[in-house]
């Protein structure tokens, strides 16, 4: 089962899961996700498709001979938390909760997460690798996603289900609906001669990783695991800061002379709760034999292009 299926990441993850022989069920309410998304394997007869809201459904009912559960589905806007603060308490604690509940009861054996590198907030050491500590989120969102992992690793112990639980860098590729990309991408289609960009020169210093080299990450680590709950930072080997990106993207949109406007930002990042640096550790993935095809620029680079054909 992926919920969340007709979303970003977990629409390629459907389909490649698909590609390798496996049966899908594929939850989505379609409120962040596209149907489009999911044009690849509409039709495929190992895919079902079910329409509903992981907050009302019967979960126990469409749980049934499910072994392994990708809980991909999350409100995933990190800005919306200082507009509503329930938005990420309902849509990813609660959510997931109800998840973990069914599993209980339908004795599925394995849950795969997604979390987040926010879950870190402002590390002291960089790379940051899995088991830094204290987490210390500074977004509700990174906060909503620390409260998930951590009752994923209860409910494991406890009713003895296994887990992995992703923490992603900065995901980006062709399905993306929102990111600094979009936002650069549409500001300047509505005026090319100038940019405005939150925050200060240069902007926030983050990895960025590309959605084919995520889903790749996410099923190597998925078949190599042997902890009981194993948790993976996914990402690429280093940073890019907000200029380079803003340079990058008015490069691949032919541009040239653009102004960059800078907002001025909270506290250092481009708003409040964005992180000012974020470099994960993938030594641990690495081990595996995992390793990014490409780097932060190189991602960014191909997804700016990605966005404009779509």
């Amino acid at each position: 089962m992926v919920t969340g299926c007709s979303g970003f990441i977990a629409s390629h993850l459907v389909e490649k899961l698909i590609g390798m022989g496996n049966e899908i069920i594929g939850i989505d309410n379609l409120s962040a996700g596209r149907k489009e998304f999911m044009s690849a394997v509409e039709g495929n007869d190992k895919f079902t498709f079910i329409e509903g809201d992981l907050r009302t459904l019967d979960l126990d009912h469409v749980f049934q001979d499910v072994d392994v559960v990708c809980h991909m589905a999350a409100n995933p806007d990190v800005r919306i938390g200082a507009e509503n603060t329930s938005v990420h308490f309902e849509q990813n604690i609660v959510v997931t909760y109800r998840i973990l509940e069914s599993m209980k009861n339908c004795r599925t054996g394995c849950i795969l997460f997604p979390s987040t590198s926010a879950v870190y907030g402002e590390t002291t050491i960089v790379p940051t690798r899995e088991d830094y500590g204290p987490l210390i989120p500074i977004s509700l969102y990174g906060a909503s996603k620390l409260s998930c992992e951590a009752l994923i690793d209860s409910y494991c112990n406890t009713f003895d289900i296994n887990g992995i639980i992703w923490r992603f860098a900065n995901v980006v590729g062709t399905h993306s609906t929102h990111n600094v990309l979009h936002d650069f991408i549409r500001k300047l289609n509505e005026d090319p001669s100038k940019l405005e960009i939150l925050g200060t020169p240069p902007g926030t210093w983050k990895s960025y990783i590309h959605v084919s080299d995520c889903v790749d990450a996410m099923i190597a680590s998925a078949q190599k695991n042997t902890e009981a709950v194993g948790i993976y930072n996914i990402g690429s080997k280093d940073s890019i800061s907000v200029l380079d990106i803003a340079d990058i993207t008015v490069k691949e949109m032919g541009l040239c002379d653009v102004k960059y406007v800078w907002s001025g930002g909270i506290k250092g990042g481009g708003w409040n709760g964005d992180v000012k640096r974020m470099l994960l550790s993938i030594d641990k993935i690495s081990d595996l034999g995992w390793k990014p095809k490409m780097g932060s620029a190189e991602a960014v680079r191909r997804a700016v292009g990605e966005i404009i054909a779509e």
